[in-house]
């Protein structure tokens, strides 16, 4: 087997893998785990990141008291098991299955329940249904960058009304007839295309990987994000080409176009080249697949009905949602960050902007992070102690 390069990290956080999660040998990073029986947090990247997305809040939340667990999510990094290639088993990448994931792997701790499941991008929607399915388990949530619209709905007070056809969205139709014709990320990254174009892009990955994560941070300096109006072609053009495409370009050559300088690279606190080397290694090795499958799963709509059993419900555990003042990702969905507030969740006690990070608050904010997860936290032990 070959060995795998050591992973750049404080040195209070380890590196370990975890057999039989769910059909998967889960790689995970640990801090807080000298001492038995603290609380537990659990952490849920998204895409394009890794566990190692979470290196530097895991040592704040530890010296806190908490054991802190961030895995590589299946179709990630070092976790095995599941299926790289894009006509493999989809259904494993479905959310309840993501859920599961988390479920086994605490109950492989030991834990009965954990204090909060906290989530970042499509990490913040596996967070969210786990809040949503099982919050016995999961006693609160942080969603961060992605708001929760809630379960999608079931068809309501329709039998005595003549049956309808499944309405297909026009919206892709008509973001390809806009004058400059348009597509959306997520239905691009559902094509077979997709992790070919961006894990040989003709920049090389390490180049790609730099203007990605660039140009969704507070770097670009053109991210200015408002709330827009509607699910509508013109008003999703406004969005940035991460993710709202030029119809004709694909995602390495959409970020090509805001490559940093090499000046700017060089100023780069947040994510210096040595750290984003580890990305480009990994996904140098892995692919992208794993992780595009998740999109897959949402955009085939082929998982809906399933999701549909808890049309309805709310997130009732205390929650709070996160995300950087210059992340377009808070509006991409229109609506649902209002939604999230006014319906979704029952009992959410805090939602965050933080200036000066876009879409990577983590990586670009983290000590800002780490103190309004603590302040969330700490506001749970503080109630259920009254």
């Amino acid at each position: 087997m070959t060995t795998l390069p050591d992973i750049p990290l404080p040195s209070t956080i380890r590196s370990r893998t975890i057999d039989n999660i769910n059909g998967l040998t889960m790689h995970v990073l640990e801090a807080g785990f000298e001492t038995r029986g603290r609380p537990c947090l659990l952490l849920l990247h998204g895409f394009p990141e890794l566990a190692f997305s979470w290196r530097k809040v895991m040592p704040a939340l530890a010296s806190a008291g908490y054991h802190v667990i961030a895995p590589d999510q299946r179709g990630y990094g070092r976790t095995t098991g599941w299926d790289a290639n894009y006509d493999g088993d989809l259904a494993s990448f479905r959310l309840l299955n993501l859920v599961r994931d988390a479920l086994g792997l605490v109950s492989a701790f030991g834990y009965a329940h954990i204090d909060a499941v906290i989530g970042h991008d499509f990490g913040s929607s596996v967070a969210a249904w786990c809040a949503l399915v099982r919050p016995d388990v999961f006693r609160s949530v942080a969603l961060m960058s992605a708001p929760f619209a809630g379960a999608p709905p079931l068809p309501f007070n329709t039998a005595d009304a003549p049956a309808k056809p499944v309405a297909e969205d026009p919206v892709h139709r008509e973001l390809a007839a806009l004058p400059r014709p348009r597509k959306h990320y997520q239905w691009y990254y559902s094509t077979r295309e997709a992790n070919n174009d961006m894990h040989q892009a003709p920049q090389g990955l390490h180049d790609f990987l730099r203007g990605y994560y660039h140009h969704k941070s507070a770097d670009w300096k053109d991210n200015k994000p408002y709330p827009l109006k509607s699910w509508s072609a013109g008003e999703l053009a406004k969005l940035p080409t991460y993710y709202v495409m030029d119809l004709a370009k694909d995602m390495a050559a959409t970020v090509a176009e805001e490559m940093p300088s090499t000046a700017e690279i060089a100023a780069n606190q947040w994510l210096p080249d040595r750290e984003l080397s580890f990305y480009s290694s990994e996904y140098g090795r892995t692919g992208f697949q794993g992780g595009l499958q998740w999109y897959r799963c949402g955009t085939s709509g082929a998982f809906t009905s399933e999701l549909q059993t808890w049309s309805g419900r709310t997130i009732d555990v205390p929650s709070c949602f996160i995300s950087g003042k210059q992340d377009w990702g808070t509006y991409q969905r229109p609506g649902v960050y209002v939604a999230m507030q006014s319906k979704a969740c029952t009992n959410m006690i805090g939602c965050h902007l933080i200036d000066g990070a876009g879409h990577w608050v983590q990586q670009e904010q983290p000590e800002q992070v780490s103190r309004l997860l603590l302040q969330f936290v700490k506001q749970l032990t503080e109630h259920d102690t009254r």
